[in-house]
């Protein structure tokens, strides 16, 4: 089949993880089946080398300027409200929108240049018309439940700005109810999500593709390092990490540090917030920015933190902890998706929601090796059977064809 997938967010080198991450894996297996096309836009950051080694996966690679930064202050700010207000689409997703894109994709529909298009990512939503759903069979990757992710952020306290998420929640519900009736199918990463978008229409056809791991970037452990030391993952200028890096290093690890004095937490992600990098001056904590490797970092990890309170979809920093072989204590979000210590499955890893009962799972995987050595393997295990890449691309190569 002839497919054009449109991610307007640059999907190379993969190890920017995310959105980029997810697309790139999926693209690379799904070529294996289909034609490509990959329409996307390029920052400043992107290289001539970063586009080339992208290009050698596709059929072909369209590519459009991304859009300058957007207007800060009060009256851009009420601006881009109004306009959600009247039009029904946020404001981040109009602000990835160019009309050259939509241009060039309204002639590939009219010549019937494809036969599939695919959205990687809910903001791509909008270069898609809801008549062609009659016409072409199109495809939206939701990666997560832009709603869920707003009313939980309200729900927990963790949002940056309470009003403004309080006027969106019944703006961002219509939108997504809105947007999904315009496919013929719908792509999830989780279960939660799965149900969200089936609450929000019945008729829909809704399909789980999980994330996943590239095992070679994420080799097992060699050993187990044993000691008291922390790692926690992620893009440390995102709120949801910025959020759970605060929580767990001023809330969790000074209670820890009294029981264990020598425990230190290493927080690993590139463009760490000032927030983030004012943790660094607090005992026992290491921010190390960008990195060659996360995985040689996990490998020196005793148990590795996923303190999430908010923010949703399957998490990445999960999935490769365990493939790492690096024993696991996260939180609901955290844990989202991902079978772990239901009664029917191995125990995977532990959970955890509050300071207590961070405090009592590290403790327990602190001072018992056995434990350790259990996570690390049913977490290895785990990996290898549900979530390569090449398991998961086959299933999404499989969700655009079979329709």
């Amino acid at each position: 089949m002839n497919v054009l997938m449109i991610c307007v967010t640059f999907p190379y080198p993969p190890t920017r993880g995310g959105t980029q991450g997810r697309t790139f894996n999926l693209l690379k297996t799904i070529t294996q089946y289909h034609d490509v096309t990959l329409l996307t836009q390029r920052s400043d950051d992107v290289t001539d080398e970063e586009v080339e080694g992208l290009r050698q996966y596709v059929k072909e690679l369209v590519i459009f300027p991304r859009p300058k930064e957007v207007k800060e202050g009060l009256t851009a700010k009420i601006q881009r409200f109004g306009q959600f207000l009247l039009e029904g689409t946020p404001p981040n997703v109009l602000f990835i929108y160019s009309q050259e894109i939509q241009q060039w994709i309204d002639q590939a529909i009219t010549a019937e240049k494809f036969d599939v298009i695919t959205c990687e990512h809910s903001v791509n939503e909008i270069y898609i018309r809801p008549e062609w759903k009659k016409q072409i069979r199109t495809i939206i990757d939701v990666h997560s439940s832009l709603y869920r992710t707003c009313k939980n952020q309200l729900e927990t306290g963790t949002s940056d700005s309470e009003f403004r998420d309080r006027l969106y929640l019944p703006l961002l519900r219509r939108y997504e109810q809105q947007t999904i009736r315009k496919f013929s199918r719908v792509v999830v990463t989780t279960d939660e999500d799965q149900q969200q978008m089936k609450r929000f229409d019945a008729d829909a056809d809704v399909l789980l593709v999980a994330n996943g791991v590239d095992l070679d970037t994420f080799p097992y452990r060699p050993t187990d390092p044993g000691g008291h030391n922390l790692a926690f993952v992620g893009g440390l200028d995102y709120f949801v990490n910025i959020d759970a890096a605060c929580f767990f290093s001023l809330d969790v690890l000074p209670v820890l540090q009294k029981k264990y004095p020598d425990a230190t937490l290493t927080l690993i992600g590139s463009k760490p917030s000032s927030e983030v990098q004012a943790l660094a001056k607090r005992p026992g904590i290491t921010v190390t920015g960008r990195v060659p490797s996360v995985a040689e970092y996990l490998h020196k990890a005793t148990v590795a933190v996923i303190p999430l309170r908010t923010g949703f979809g399957m998490k990445f920093k999960t999935l490769e902890s365990m493939a790492a072989g690096v024993p696991v204590v996260a939180s609901d979000r955290g844990l989202e998706g991902i079978a772990v210590d239901s009664s029917n499955v191995p125990l995977r890893a532990l959970r955890a929601n509050r300071v207590e009962e961070y405090i009592e799972a590290i403790s327990r995987l602190f001072e018992d090796a056995q434990m350790r050595e259990m996570l690390s393997h049913n977490g290895r295990e785990l990996i290898e059977q549900e979530y390569t890449w090449e398991i998961l691309g086959k299933q999404y190569a499989n969700a655009i064809a079979d329709i």
